[in-house]
């Protein structure tokens, strides 16, 4: 399962209106790609629809889409985000993540 805080949630609520989503009925697509200077990198958008292969979760009122096999990467991960002057925005604290890079935004196994 992948869980989303108080905060991230919030964000995303407000960012899929602004974007034309609604976050009662469409989803938060998150996955994995090669890339970035750790090996892999995660992927966020906002989706209106879910695919054969993905498995969907509901975390403070918010709908994961994530497909299988980018989920192997992301079990148990918890979306935060951190606002503010210093803040990096949404980052992922992935258990499975053996490194990760200073940005937060690529990881390696």
């Amino acid at each position: 399962m992948i869980k989303v805080s108080d905060t991230a949630s919030k964000k995303i609520v407000e960012m899929m209106k602004e974007d034309g989503f609604d976050a009662a009925k469409d989803y938060v697509r998150v996955g994995v790609k090669s890339g970035g200077c750790s090996g892999l990198s995660y992927e966020l958008k906002f989706d209106k629809a879910i695919g054969e292969n993905d498995k969907v979760f509901e975390d403070n009122d918010v709908k994961i889409a994530v497909e299988k096999k980018s989920f192997l990467y992301l079990a148990g991960t918890i979306l935060e985000y951190s606002g503010g002057l210093n803040g990096k925005g949404f980052v992922f604290n992935n258990p499975n993540a053996s490194r990760t890079c200073g940005c937060g935004e690529s990881f390696s196994l």
